[in-house]
């Protein structure tokens, strides 16, 4: 009886992402580059082609900067990665969208109700809160933890940076989400009652996200995460030069969310090779 328990231990933590994880990752990209498409592309035509009308495009773009790089991170998911590499994205994922549908039940009036996008938003952010922390509990036996292998670590104080960037990006969501318009009043470009909250979505989507992986010390375990930060973090930078005229020059808010990006835009790549530099001189 020992034997065939330590078998079946072998066998669970063999850090298998599960077929039907791997289904679900590749059903919800199309939503995500869909949605990336009209946000970013075509952000003044939101009233016409999305769920809702988004103004000023700042916004629409922000969320589509978003929702690109979801949709690399559950490709990397529904092409068989290990569930360690890929693990850490799903309980941020499930704050974001537990947050936008609950958003959109507030701010129920202001959708497109008779538009194919409408019934689209509804099906992913109705569902996915539960679809997607269901995936998480259930595959997260098969993680075999970081044990004492010699791989690739990041540092503690890497870490506890990480995880302090985090928790101040999670306290502006709850502001964003809480108290939208004590945030409307001092945000950067002009946001509503539901982009406000949509901005906190985001947020909890990114502070969750930097929570994350500052709690699983290895490398492995947040390089796509941060593969798939890095590609939002570059999508935002493009919208503000194209959305410039959007912010308020006169307000600080607005340099110190620029000053933000741009350290992000370097930090996030130089942490990003230095890590992987290491690697490969321990290899």
């Amino acid at each position: 009886m020992e034997s065939s328990g330590n078998v079946r231990g072998t066998r669970v933590r063999n850090d298998r992402t599960l077929p039907e994880t791997r289904w679900i990752s590749a059903i919800i990209v199309p939503f995500l580059v869909a949605a990336f498409a009209i946000l970013y592309l075509f952000p003044d035509r939101t009233q016409d082609l999305f769920a809702w009308g988004i103004q000023p495009r700042m916004s629409a773009m922000m969320l589509g900067a978003a929702y690109i790089g979801g949709a690399y991170f559950f490709v990397r998911a529904a092409a068989n990665a290990p569930w360690h590499w890929v693990k850490v994205g799903f309980l941020p994922v499930t704050t974001f969208a537990t947050l936008m549908g609950i958003a959109t039940i507030l701010h129920w009036d202001r959708f497109n109700h008779s538009y194919i996008s409408f019934f689209a938003w509804v099906a992913l952010y109705f569902t996915t809160p539960f679809i997607v922390i269901l995936l998480w509990l259930r595959n997260r036996s098969t993680d075999p933890g970081p044990g004492t292998s010699l791989e690739l670590r990041v540092p503690r104080s890497v870490r506890l940076v990480i995880g302090i960037v985090g928790g101040l990006t999670v306290l502006t969501s709850i502001f964003l989400f809480l108290q939208p318009g004590l945030m409307i009043s001092t945000w950067p470009w002009h946001l509503t009652p539901l982009t406000a909250r949509v901005m906190g979505a985001l947020f909890a989507l990114t502070g969750v996200g930097e929570l994350a992986i500052a709690l699983d010390v290895r490398w492995s375990a947040v390089r796509i995460a941060l593969q798939s930060q890095m590609i939002g973090i570059v999508a935002i930078g493009l919208a503000m030069i194209f959305s410039w005229s959007n912010f308020n020059q006169a307000n600080p808010l607005t340099w110190i969310f620029l000053a933000i990006i741009l350290f992000l835009l370097v930090a996030s790549p130089l942490l990003y090779i230095w890590m992987e530099t290491r690697g490969k001189v321990r290899g």
